[in-house]
């Protein structure tokens, strides 16, 4: 056994019946020892005699702490000397720093002075441990010491963490650079600082009442890493875990809910501007082909469909119920789903915890679990499933059938979605709305989509995640699948509380969302448009079979552009050789430039347009295509675009298909020339060089991600 895992309840108990939850010096150090987190050799001392023996035997220099677990910050408290040299220092220390203390905190008990070993100075870092309200226990790591509090330089991975994830956390940092020695100072040992994470991690995943863990600073150097000072907070009442589905049931209930045989419409209307009538209307007009149950208590017929007082009146079964009534209502209709056995109550009513009603929604949650009955929402606009036909929605009607997936927490974003979609002519699979995501949340939907042969691509606008360790778990899986894309509002501080205000949401510190994320191989999204944008993309793009990215355009300072762009979303340009550097040149003119990116100039004809793009597409050493052009009358943009489909069509008709993103600059014809392209499933982008490499870069995020390169 790697671990000794008895000495670490020992010790836990024994805080637990004192009623503390601080640990003291000695018993964190215990623990450390347990679960093979080096520390320096120490003693306990009650005497300044006892402090000098123990220095004695320890060997000069010394490090003295104040040992008690009511001040947690020893350094305030003027509770530490650095650099003790002999003996009569220690003396004098022991009663300096037990003054100090006493002036400090005149309440706080007094265990006596750690005398420890002085560790040699070394890069200071900082590995630490937390339970996140999100995504629970999580393992953190970044440069330590004073830096750790002013640089903020921290990333994080759900505990436990594997050796490889751990290894992996030291070049996250943005001060990585420094691990591998800077100005003549040798690199710190790597497999060592992993190996402390992991055990770190290894920790708090075996003893979830550790609650709060910090070894900082921890002193890493070439021969290895020494926490020199060990904080451990407890937590022996955590919160209770959320209510988990099984994977069969949720996909069970999933399947009926987005493809429903028969839906049922609570608080239908004939009048028009009700929302029951509005959900009514959509349904009809969107060509539904299953049954449709119109339910409202004084009605006998609504919009040539017969009535029912209640969903128990229907004779016939019902997959989802879809609610426009008032929210005091909803909690007695919802029972009676479950006597109907209808799998899903879409919740569009509002005035739950957005309004801060949590007893309310907290009332038709417990509801809705007693009688087995998956809630989405509430206060959402509803869903799509476009390849059942289905707008179960008060919002626009949509129809346009495709392989994306999007869902979102907000009315607004969501229509954001429909426009878009509309627009760039972006077929989907789904638009769904979550809401206050009382139920039915983002991990739900993955387990769906993930088994979902209309889905390619699956992109999420999400304010917080209620279990962000149960999305992890099934991100993780998907994502090796199908590309994920995330927009995680409240990203700010003010973000964050508008995200609160709106949803009830708790946003999460970003730093953790935006490494978890990455973790689980999802891609994040800055903006809407870049989301929406990534998703259309994603389709459309094939996987690169490599890492070599050739620039290819009409306009030098397009091409610089572009060079940063492929920089700044982490793209390789490629080195390009000899042969394929004088095939270039072969094409373009002697003050053009070859090597990456070519240069063919603006005055060149479509010939040579046409060339030295067959020359990229045809040669297996390139892997990926960026286009820049430069609007001339020479070459026209529709003679541009025209000839640039031609080539990529011929292209793929061999079987060559790699990814081609171009920008456009020009007058407004290029945007006819944009449109052209896209047509052709080929992503193009006017006045920006920006959005068409930030598009290949995300494909690139996801293949690397995936395993796929």
């Amino acid at each position: 056994m790697k671990y000794d895992q008895a000495a670490v309840r020992d010790v836990l108990e024994s805080v637990k019946k004192s009623d503390r939850t601080a640990l003291s010096n000695a018993e964190a150090k215990r623990i450390a020892d347990a679960y093979l987190i080096p520390t320096p050799r120490d003693g306990l001392a009650s005497s300044a005699e006892e402090a000098v023996r123990l220095a004695n035997d320890i060997g000069y220099p010394v490090v003295m702490k104040i040992e008690s677990s009511g001040i947690l910050h020893k350094t305030d408290a003027g509770g530490v000397l650095t650099g003790v040299l002999d003996a009569a220092s220690v003396h004098a220390g022991y009663g300096r720093i037990c003054e100090n203390a006493r002036s400090f905190d005149a309440s706080a008990v007094i265990g006596g002075v750690q005398v420890q070993q002085q560790i040699p100075i070394a890069q200071e870092v900082i590995v630490g441990a937390t339970t996140d309200p999100a995504f629970g226990k999580l393992v953190a790591f970044g440069l330590g010491g004073v830096l750790v509090e002013i640089l903020q330089d921290v990333t994080f991975r759900l505990a436990p963490t594997s050796l490889e994830q751990a290894t992996g956390m030291l070049d996250d940092i943005a001060g990585s650079a420094i691990l591998n020695g800077v100005r003549g100072s040798p690199a710190v040992d790597r497999a060592a600082l992993a190996s402390l994470i992991e055990n770190v991690a290894a920790l708090v995943s075996d003893f979830p009442e550790i609650s709060e863990m910090d070894l900082n600073p921890v002193f890493a150097n070439a021969e290895g890493a020494t926490a020199v000072d060990v904080r451990i907070l407890c937590d022996f009442e955590p919160a209770e875990p959320r209510y988990r589905p099984s994977h069969d049931d949720i996909l069970s209930a999933m399947k009926r809910i987005m493809q429903p045989d028969a839906v049922a419409v609570i608080g239908a209307s004939a009048v028009d501007g009700k929302i029951g009538n509005s959900v009514m209307r959509n349904l009809i007009d969107g060509g539904y082909a299953g049954e449709l149950y119109p339910i409202h208590p004084k009605a006998d017929v609504i919009l040539d469909h017969p009535c029912y007082k209640s969903v128990t009146d229907v004779p016939g079964g019902i997959d989802i119920a879809i609610f426009c009534i008032p929210a005091p209502f909803v909690a007695g209709v919802i029972a009676e789903c479950g006597q109907k056995e209808i799998a899903g109550a879409i919740l569009i009513p509002s005035g739950f915890a957005e309004v801060g009603e949590h007893a309310l929604q907290d009332e038709i949650v417990n509801v809705a679990r007693k009688n087995n009955v998956r809630l989405m929402g509430p206060n959402i606009y509803g869903f799509y499933y476009t390849h059942k036909n289905l707008c179960a929605t008060f919002c626009t009607p949509y129809d346009e059938k495709g392989k994306v997936a999007l869902s979102s927490q907000s009315g607004g974003v969501g229509m954001a979605i429909i426009g878009f979609s509309r627009s760039a002519k972006m077929g989907v699979s789904a638009i769904v709305g979550l809401g206050n995501k009382a139920d039915i949340d983002e991990d739900d939907l993955l387990t769906f989509f993930e088994q979902d042969p209309n889905t390619e691509v699956i992109a999420m606008h999400v304010e917080d995640l209620k279990d962000g360790r149960a999305f992890a778990e099934v991100a993780e899986r998907v994502s090796k699948k199908k590309p994920i894309v995330m927009l995680k509002a409240g990203r700010t501080g003010s973000g964050a509380r508008a995200a609160k205000s709106h949803t009830g949401a708790l946003a999460g510190d970003d730093r953790v969302y935006d490494a978890v994320l990455r973790q689980c191989g999802v891609i994040r999204a800055k903006s809407l448009n870049d989301m929406l944008e990534f998703a259309r993309g994603l389709q459309v793009l094939p996987t690169p079979k490599g890492e070599n990215v050739v620039i290819l355009t009409g306009a030098g300072g397009s091409g610089v552009l572009l060079a940063d762009a492929c920089v700044d979303n982490n793209l390789s340009l490629m080195v390009m050789p000899e042969d394929l550097d004088a095939s270039f040149k072969a094409f373009i003119p002697p003050f053009g430039a070859s090597g990456n990116p070519v240069d063919i100039t603006g005055g060149e004809p479509p010939s040579t347009y046409r060339s030295t793009i067959d020359l990229a597409l045809n040669d297996d050493r390139v892997h990926a295509l960026i286009l820049g052009y430069w609007h001339t009358i020479i070459t026209p943009p529709m003679v541009f675009a025209t000839l640039l489909g031609e080539a990529v069509e011929q292209a793929r008709a061999k079987g060559i298909d790699k990814p081609v993103v171009v920008s456009l600059v020009g007058d407004v014809e290029i945007e006819q020339a944009c449109e052209y392209l896209m047509d052709r499933n080929i992503l193009s982008y006017p006045y920006t060089a920006e959005k068409p490499v930030a598009v290949l870069g995300a494909k690139y995020r996801w293949a690397r991600a995936a395993g796929l390169l």
